[in-house]
C-alpha cells in the first residue's frame, strides 16, 4: 500500500487503500445519493478526459476478513 495519500496514483490503489484501512474492524461506509452527479477523471493531471456518473440511490462498502 501506498505510504501517504499523496502517493495514490490510480483507482485500484485507492480501493486497495480503503480496504487495507477497512478490513478486520467491522466497518462499513454507507452513502445516500439523490441526483448527484460526479466527473471521474480518466487519470492524473491536466489533460484528464471526464466521465460524468450518475448516482441515485444507496452505495454500501463493508468489509469483512474471515483470514484470522
Amino acid at each position: 500500500m501506498a505510504e501517504t495519500k499523496d502517493d495514490t496514483q490510480t483507482w485500484p490503489e485507492l480501493a486497495i487503500g480503503l480496504y487495507d484501512k477497512l478490513t478486520g474492524r467491522g466497518a462499513e461506509i454507507t452513502y445516500d445519493f439523490e441526483d448527484f452527479e460526479l466527473d471521474v477523471p480518466s487519470k492524473v493531471g491536466d489533460d484528464a478526459e471526464y466521465a460524468k456518473w450518475k448516482m441515485d440511490g444507496t452505495v454500501r462498502i463493508r468489509t469483512r476478513d474471515d483470514a484470522s
